[in-house]
């Protein structure tokens, strides 16, 4: 690698503002012998890929050379980290709540398995990350250190191609093909996902003579699409008219398409039902909105669920958690699908599926309904479906005001009155909009009451990592903040559990100025698991500690992060809350809830599903269902 010419190009770009630009006023050359390792940084860049979390070993000591030269140019951010798990958490955060498109750069061996596994929050919620692994040797010597043991070729590009989509650079001139394939997935409108590009540790320093940038494939760009054939429109449209009772389920791809599903729900009068990663898709006080439904859900998302005749489905993939394991329609007669991929659009049977992105199709379908014309005996069934979802809506509400307004509660393992968990979740909520702050929920018992308690009124306020429940997500993304171009404050809700999956965000926060709060959720348990094992069997075993942590102190020992004990009443945990946020760094806050056999403590459960003893009877609740 000649150094000066390397940073003469990293120079270039830097200063025009990208790669195009610098190839179009002529201060980068349209051809260049660079390395492998400098190609891949020079093609991510085209596409708009200026940030890198990473971990560098000696399976990527040689692109690691080229991230130094030109960050030190400004051309890129290199982001160390110190957990892979967790930097791969921050990169899927970046891309979700702030649009950009991040890189994860990993070792060989131990340290990408651990990046794919935290990539499955990735996979499983659409979100596009670009995953730069070192890999095996080309030549066979022998097996390198660290290598995925086996007998075939390319063990690890034939394990990452399982989540996403995969290519081994085995020759360094495949890197055009590599990285269309890769802007293919990473930037796909529907449902994107991870894109792994496998980086043989010999193959990283070899020269790629005379390489051609132009050719290089800028970012994907695909127009809004949806069907050709106007006889769906009329099959949906005749359907609407003809049915009373309707429910539009607006999954997570709907989050973008708010005004459209509000546009469709009032047209048609249909009763609005969020998953748990569309909260704010309809303002929480709208009439049409039913809140939450699935196998935790609410009173009112579940009833309309239940007793609705026609389902549209928008952007939503049914999840076992959304649509109860399949049985969350016992009474739909038919199904209108909107979604942009084939098989989410065909899930159920007896489907009108209008194939496309959500905005363009509910546009043409509000064009083709017009007033939407029904007779009289479905006007009358319409408005008295609507008044009984507006009077199980009413339902929840008191309910959810009820149970967040509990306060304290003894707690054994604690021996003093603190907090429930969904009157911490609503004061913490609170806070947030107060403050204009991005909420992060964590998996667990933290993550189900806060999509219950949540009240939305608008999509992004909160991100909610349904799609994997991969514990540690929230307090981990938080490094997200610290590299958008225009981040926001965060706020972490994390458990006990989830929290110490993944602390090393004190760390990280403290290295890369990340100003933001974790609130650690303490009841010194797995709640929502000790909470189904008592629902399942009577009891719970093996989801609990005897162990007391102080997380503020543990906070504490790093310098530049606030550690704060979060009080036991409301009033000392909203005061914490503001002390917290005064702080110009990371702060976490340590709050003690509440967890036992006290109907109160939690916000219930109203659905099915298919785990443990209640399998037989959803399986054949599912079999018995016709959609």
């Amino acid at each position: 690698m000649n150094e000066l010419e390397v940073r003469a190009r990293a120079r270039a770009i830097a200063a025009a503002g990208g790669v195009q630009a610098a190839l179009d006023v002529g201060i980068l050359p349209h051809r260049a012998d660079v390395t492998l390792s400098e190609g891949v940084i020079i093609g991510l860049l085209k596409q708009g890929v200026r940030k890198y979390f990473g971990i560098l070993g000696h399976g990527n000591t040689d692109i690691g050379e080229v991230l130094r030269v030109y960050s030190e140019e400004g051309a890129l951010r290199f982001l160390q980290c110190r957990n892979e798990v967790a930097m791969a958490h921050a990169a899927t955060m970046l891309a979700w709540a702030y649009g950009e498109t991040p890189a994860v750069l990993s070792s060989i061996g131990p340290g990408p398995l651990l990046a794919y596994s935290g990539s499955l929050a990735a996979a499983s919620n659409g979100i596009g990350v670009y995953h730069l692994y070192g890999d095996e040797t080309t030549h066979g010597e022998g097996y390198n250190m660290q290598q995925v043991i086996g007998g075939r070729q390319g063990e690890f590009g034939r394990l990452t191609d399982i989540l996403g989509r995969s290519y081994t650079l085995h020759t360094p001139e495949a890197l055009r093909d590599a990285l269309r394939r890769g802007t293919q997935t990473v930037h796909r409108p529907n449902f994107a996902g991870p894109f792994y590009l496998c980086l043989p540790i010999n193959t990283q320093p070899k020269t790629i003579a005379s390489l051609n940038i132009e050719a290089l494939p800028e970012r994907l760009s695909v127009g809004p699409t949806l069907p050709a054939d106007m006889a769906a429109f009329e099959d949906a449209a005749m359907h609407i008219r003809s049915s009373a009772r309707i429910v539009i389920k607006a999954g997570g791809g709907a989050r973008k398409s708010a005004a459209a599903i509000r546009a469709l729900a009032e047209r048609i009068g249909a009763a609005v039902v969020l998953s748990p990663g569309s909260n704010g898709v309809l303002p929480d006080n709208h009439p049409l909105n039913m809140h939450v439904g699935g196998s935790k859900g609410s009173v009112s998302g579940n009833y309309a669920m239940e007793h609705a005749e026609l389902l549209i489905v928008a952007g939503s993939r049914a999840v076992c958690q959304s649509d109860c394991s399949g049985t969350g329609y016992p009474n739909a007669k038919h199904v209108i699908n909107i979604n942009g991929d084939v098989t989410d659009a065909s899930h159920y049977n007896h489907t009108t599926a209008l194939v496309g992105d959500i905005n363009p199709v509910i546009e043409r379908l509000l064009d083709v309904l017009g007033n939407v014309e029904r007779s009289d005996a479905v006007s009358r069934a319409s408005a008295e479906w609507l008044a009984s979802c507006e009077a199980k809506k009413s339902e929840w509400q008191a309910l959810r005001q009820e149970r967040t307004s509990v306060g304290a509660l003894r707690d054994d393992a604690w021996g003093r009155e603190i907090l429930t968990q969904p009157t911490a979740v609503a004061i913490a909520q609170a806070f947030a909009r107060k403050v204009n702050a991005l909420k992060v929920f964590d998996a667990g018992d933290v993550q189900a009451n806060g999509f219950q308690v949540n009240d939305d009124n608008s999509p992004f306020e909160t991100v909610t990592e349904s799609g994997a429940s991969f514990m540690g997500f929230a307090a981990s993304s938080l490094l997200a903040a610290a590299a958008a171009d225009k981040p926001r404050y965060m706020i972490a809700f994390s458990g006990d559990g989830s929290f110490m999956m993944n602390p090393q965000i004190l760390i990280d926060g403290a290295q890369h100025g990340v100003h933001a709060m974790v609130i650690v959720f303490d009841n010194r348990r797995m709640g929502a698991i000790s909470s189904l094992q008592q629902a399942q069997y009577g009891q719970d075993y093996g989801s609990n500690d005897h162990v007391e942590v102080d997380y503020a102190a543990m906070a504490n020992a790093v310098k530049g992060v606030k550690g704060i004990f979060g009080g036991t009443t409301p009033e000392q945990f909203r005061k914490t809350l503001e002390d917290a946020y005064a702080h110009k760094g990371l702060s976490v806050v340590h709050v003690p809830v509440f967890w036992g056999e006290e109907e109160k403590a939690g916000m219930g459960a109203y659905g099915r599903w298919n785990v443990g003893p209640w399998v037989a009877n959803v399986e054949k609740l599912y079999a018995d269902q016709t959609i």
